[in-house]
């Protein structure tokens, strides 16, 4: 009896956990988050870029003046 009843209950675990396990999961949220800090990203990087090019030719300029 104990042996039947072992046997049932780990096929009843199994069976819970595979249907857990395969269950989908929703990634809309953590997609349009990580969209939007790549544009938030992208114009830091931008902005960046540009004060250091406007330094190095105001250097430049600077240099041949």
């Amino acid at each position: 009896m104990k042996t039947n009843f072992k046997k049932i209950a780990g096929g009843l675990v199994a069976a819970v956990a595979a249907g857990s396990a395969s269950a989908a999961t929703d990634t809309a949220a953590v997609t349009s988050a990580i969209t939007d800090a790549g544009s938030a990203i992208a114009v830091v990087g931008a902005a960046v870029l540009v004060v250091h090019v406007g330094m190095k030719v105001y250097k430049w300029i600077a240099r041949a003046l």
